[in-house]
Parts: structure tokens; C-alpha cells; sequence
């Protein structure tokens, strides 16, 4: 796999984060963990239920030598959005991301996680109370 990084521009690989000073092409020769800067989720930005579980899964992604608080955190996330949220959709999206992360395929999980934000936005809207389960 080919990865080509711009000048500044960070790569976390494998738990380790490098940052390219130039415009620089890496050829992964072996399977290994990664994320590329443009991916990564700022804790400011982790403003909905399924960004907070991208966010808890990134540090998944990004830190896979100590994994269990990571793990404990999206155990108890995905079941509060379970218990929580009725939109089919969004059901959807979680059953696919729990069974990713099972499978120790963070990168695709946090891409089948962007692939809802559209829809939990929607969901979120102050207009829009569809969706959710009142907790109570």
C-alpha cells in the first residue's frame, strides 16, 4: 500500500506518529495500523454520541498498546446507543462498527462511522426529536 504524505503532514502509524518535512511517497511493504492526519478527530470536534465512539475508537487505533480503557469506554458507549437510538439507520451502522471493532478493524470502523455522522446530525437537529428513544 502506497501512502503519500505532504510537507507537515502527520501519519500514525502502528502506535508511533510521524511527520513528513516534505512531500514524501511510503510504500507499507506488511500489514500495519494506520491513520492519516486528515482522519484524525480532535477531541473538540467529538461533539455527537457517534463521533464521541470515532474518537474512543481512534484512540483504539492510534494507541493499540494499551487498548482497555479504550475498550471499557466503547463498551459502554455502544450500549448506550443501543439502548438509546430507534432510527434503523444509525442501528445499522452501529451493529457493523461493534463487529469491526471485534474483529480488530479500527480503520474500517471509523469509516463506516463517518459513512452515519450525516444521519446523527439529522437526528441531533433541534428540530428533530425522530430517531431517538426518550431515556428516561
Amino acid at each position: 500500500m502506497q501512502i503519500t504524505l505532504r510537507a507537515g503532514e502527520k501519519l500514525y502509524l502502528n502506535g508511533a506518529v510521524l511527520r513528513a518535512d516534505r512531500k514524501v511517497c511510503l510504500e507499507l511493504m506488511n500489514d500495519a495500523t494506520f491513520l492519516l492526519e486528515a482522519h484524525v478527530m480532535s477531541v473538540d470536534k467529538a461533539t455527537t454520541p457517534l463521533r464521541q465512539l470515532y474518537f474512543i475508537v481512534q484512540m483504539m487505533l492510534m494507541n493499540p498498546h494499551e487498548p482497555t480503557e479504550a475498550r471499557r469506554l466503547f463498551a459502554e458507549s455502544m450500549a448506550r446507543m443501543l439502548a438509546t437510538y430507534d432510527d434503523a439507520t444509525v442501528l445499522d451502522g452501529l451493529g457493523h462498527v461493534r463487529a469491526l471493532v471485534a474483529g480488530e478493524r479500527h480503520f474500517e470502523a471509523l469509516k463506516a462511522l463517518r459513512g452515519v455522522f450525516g444521519r446523527d446530525d439529522a437526528l441531533l437537529a433541534p428540530d428533530s426529536v425522530a430517531g431517538l428513544a426518550l431515556a428516561s
